[in-house]
């Protein structure tokens, strides 16, 4: 996937599991909660504590340099780079996703 495919594709779990761009349920809102909440807990395996403190987003993390992060009623943002810190996370991503966490006011904090 595309950084804009999986940005598209994560939609869903920024509008309470409904598709904004179709207007098809894709999950319920309860299980959009949940998906969200696991993602914020563990998406960034040994740093997801500090994920969630330094951009307030839930996210996900991949051994591949991506990142899906969550702004709640705001939108999915995707971002890919392959250089990964000591935690196995983009370390050039997650600074990209706080940056735009920061100038937003996205955070669920």
């Amino acid at each position: 996937m595309s950084c804009r495919q999986l940005a598209r594709a994560g939609l869903y779990l920024a509008h309470a599991g409904t598709d904004p761009m179709t207007g098809e349920r894709v999950i319920s809102e309860v299980r959009m909660r949940r998906i969200n909440a696991i993602m914020m807990s563990c998406g960034h395996y040994d740093a997801s504590g500090e994920f969630a403190f330094q951009v307030g987003l839930p996210g996900k993390s991949g051994v591949g340099g991506g990142i899906l992060a969550i702004a709640p009623r705001q939108a999915a943002i995707a971002v890919w780079s392959p250089g990964l810190n000591e935690r196995g996370n983009s370390l050039v991503g997650t600074l990209a996703v706080e940056r735009r966490g920061a100038l937003t006011g996205w955070s669920v904090f």
